[in-house]
């Protein structure tokens, strides 16, 4: 495992250092994510783990994945909560399967609920690592920036269009659609892949 303070640099690496350097950061032991900084934004930064993702995901139990993540206050105070649960969750043994019934039991029990107004995510750190690939020998994604909303229709927004900047998937699991919006430089000014 990383130590707290290569931990604590790559979390600070998902966003542009003028929002960063005044995040918290958050940091996983044994335990869970622990503040490890106190921040004055109001925006959080942390190496989220790949259980976040979809239960069907095939990467769902990469100990590989890495994504670098900084949230605004929105997505804070309405996602991170349900994050840092299945987080414990996972620390606890819980198998996936048993996971997504937890999941869908808190969403209609409403003790998980939709995405605040303009919940947003920087994820433009070097060091993320999202997938395993035997053809591609690049385990990163694009410098990108995330909006969650409650579903919709992802047409809408024109996303998933060839040559469109903009992706987006809903989960299974919980009505939200996040959308992905791709930016040309990573955190340290240098050009992603993107053309």
């Amino acid at each position: 495992p990383a130590s707290e303070a290569a931990e604590i640099a790559s979390a600070r690496s998902a966003a542009p250092a003028a929002v960063s350097s005044k995040a918290e950061i958050l940091v996983l032991g044994a335990h869970g994510y622990t503040t490890v900084v106190h921040g004055s934004n109001g925006f959080v930064c942390f190496v989220q783990r790949s259980w976040a993702q979809d239960f069907d995901a095939p990467e769902f139990w990469n100990p590989r994945f890495r994504t670098p993540q900084c949230w605004n206050a929105a997505a804070v105070s309405s996602e991170l909560p349900d994050y840092l649960e299945r987080t414990q969750w996972v620390l606890a043994g819980v198998s996936k399967e048993e996971m997504l019934a937890r999941t869908k039991a808190a969403w209609a029990a409403h003790e998980f609920g939709a995405p605040a107004p303009q919940s947003m995510v920087y994820l433009l750190s070097k060091d993320q690592y999202i997938k395993d690939s035997q053809t591609d020998a690049e385990p990163r994604w694009y410098p990108h920036v995330m909006f969650y909303v409650p579903a919709t229709d992802d047409a809408k927004w024109g996303a998933n269009v060839r040559r469109a900047p903009i992706f987006s998937t809903t989960s299974d699991a919980e009505p939200i659609t996040t959308f992905f919006v791709v930016v040309p430089k990573w955190s340290d000014g240098s050009l992603g892949p993107y053309r």
